[in-house]
């Protein structure tokens, strides 16, 4: 028999979006007068060890949750001071885009450059003082769904089990966390979220969810490379053709610097290497000439949830909510994430306060649709259709036109939706029919593999446990997908963890799940669709530092 704990509320995951939702919670109890028993958990080691963002944050959300936050001590120093847009044209040249060109929603001024890890700790620190439980290194690994189709809570994962699924001498089961309510904020592809969608179909009237794979570093430069406060972004070379995207540099303290490529996931090239294109990246002059001499210091990666208006599933179902970037709430005209997560988070608060004073349960809270489109949220969200559309449909360079016009001169309300339909993992082609990529090898002081770039991730997994990585068919990777598109899981994932090695004269399909970084891009790129992230043991994965 499982463990039982029950609560009015449990939020799944330690997120900006799960954190503001506890804590706004929490103080309309406190000023209703109202006890309320609100558990939060997180499958990282710690509150933020899995939070990887750019991150440039506007604080809207932020005043309206904490007015006081600077005298709380929020982790929002450095204030966007300058900002500057590259055109890369190829490997050795660059055009600066003039301001007065560039699209509104890329204007950051006054907003801040945050680490989103120390971020996500802050929160946690004024949810435990408002009375949160907060219980870190456990994964939610099933739903608990009643006899009413009701979502009731989750299961959390068994500690202890070996690699053949068998209880080891330390052995402990999941725990049963049961709630009136349950907010899902696992972030981009969350695993029960995947579920939770297909179960009530609420993805139904929405367009394909599009995701991009973003991967950051942070560098320690000279004090002379140095402008805090300093923002770059580039696009162009080197994705070009092969692929959409973009890469940033932001001028944070301690002088040091997040660098990032972010690579929607549409691409098409099977040959791409979202990676190698992230090390080459840094040798372009405009790029090198901040890191040289410099020190690399972390690395980590994450995949986006940005289809934006046209694809937001419907967030409620009978006991729960889907918030932040497990709903899909990304602005990606302002390429801004935090304040958009933390407001929705908010929302389901306020939508959920009510009915709890009124002792509910299991309920659909479809108010919370109406709540959404009476917010600032909404607003940003339907500014923002059509700006990643644009851009898969015009690229680069046409759809930054269309944007331009669209948010500098319509302000957003441009008549229509560009519409994009087509799913990510379904628009790769053979491998006969790409053009192939040469990377060069890394040079260990600008570029550099994948194995240190995952040491310094500090990633850990217990070795004897089940692997988390679940095919659906064992025999497709080799079958299919190495005989039609080479097996790009070698090139898409992040971090090596799928290769195909040869044994005996015959080749294998090898998944090294201890590297994972909990990125998700096998689960959305695989062209099969035959893998299926689920969470490793608690506490497992990457432990971000300062990132």
């Amino acid at each position: 028999m499982r463990e039982a704990l029950d609560f009015d509320v449990v939020i799944v995951g330690g997120g900006p979006s799960g954190l503001s939702a506890a804590c706004r919670l929490m103080q309309l109890a406190q000023a209703g007068h109202q006890e309320l028993s609100v558990c939060l958990i997180e499958k990282g080691a710690e509150i933020g060890a899995h939070a990887l963002s750019g991150a440039i944050m506007e604080s809207r959300a932020l005043d309206e949750l904490f007015p006081d936050w600077q005298q709380r001590s929020a982790p929002l120093s450095t204030q966007v001071d300058q900002e500057t847009l590259f055109y890369l044209r190829n490997q050795q040249s660059a055009w600066q885009i003039p301001n007065i060109f560039v699209p509104q929603s890329m204007h950051h001024q006054g907003n801040y450059l945050v680490r989103q890890g120390k971020l996500c700790q802050w929160l946690a620190a004024q949810a435990e003082q408002l009375g949160v439980e907060i219980f870190t290194g456990f994964t939610a690994y099933d739903l608990l769904v009643n006899e009413n189709n009701e979502v009731c809570g989750v299961i959390t994962g068994d500690m202890g089990l070996n690699v053949r699924g068998e209880p080891k001498s330390d052995h402990m089961p999941g725990i049963e966390l049961r709630g009136k309510y349950t907010l899902f904020a696992e972030g981009s592809r969350g695993h029960l979220g995947k579920q939770l969608i297909e179960r009530y179909q609420l993805d139904r009237d929405a367009d394909a969810q599009h995701f991009s794979l973003g991967l950051k570093e942070i560098w320690q430069v000279k004090p002379e490379h140095h402008q805090l406060g300093k923002v770059i972004h580039h696009f162009g070379w080197p994705l070009g053709d092969n692929a959409h995207g973009g890469s940033f540099m932001y001028f944070i303290d301690d002088y040091q610097v997040a660098i990032g490529l972010v690579v929607d996931l549409n691409y098409a090239n099977a040959h791409l290497s979202p990676f190698e294109e992230f090390q080459r990246m840094k040798h372009h002059p405009e790029i090198a000439r901040y890191l040289s001499g410099g020190q690399r210091l972390s690395y980590g990666a994450r995949t986006l949830t940005k289809g934006g208006y046209s694809s937001l599933p419907k967030m409620t179902f009978p006991g729960g909510i889907l918030i932040g970037c497990e709903a899909g709430v990304l602005n990606s005209a302002k390429l801004k994430g935090i304040h958009t997560a933390m407001k929705s988070g908010m929302l389901a608060a306020e939508t959920l306060y009510p009915e709890l004073s009124q002792e509910t349960h299991g309920l659909d809270l479809t108010s919370y649709s109406e709540q959404l489109q009476q917010s600032w949220l909404y607003e940003e969200l339907y500014a923002a259709r059509n700006s990643s559309a644009a851009i898969h449909k015009f690229g680069p360079l046409g759809g930054g036109l269309f944007n331009f016009v669209e948010q500098n001169i319509f302000r957003g309300k441009l008549p229509g939706r560009i519409r994009d339909n087509q799913a990510d993992h379904a628009q790769m082609v053979p491998l006969s029919q790409c053009q192939p990529i040469n990377y060069p090898k890394p040079d260990d002081e600008l570029s550099f593999d994948k194995a240190s770039s995952v040491y310094i991730a500090n990633v850990s997994h217990e070795h004897d446990q089940p692997c988390h990585l679940r095919l659906h068919n064992p025999d497709i990777p080799l079958a299919e997908n190495f005989a039609v598109y080479g097996e790009p899981a070698q090139r898409y994932c992040p971090a090596g963890v799928y290769n195909i090695v040869e044994e005996n004269r015959e080749k294998r399909f090898a998944i090294d799940a201890q590297n994972c970084l909990h990125c998700k891009a096998c689960d959305i790129k695989d062209p099969a669709q035959n893998i299926t992230w689920t969470p490793p043991e608690g506490g497992g994965g990457p432990v971000y530092k300062n990132m």
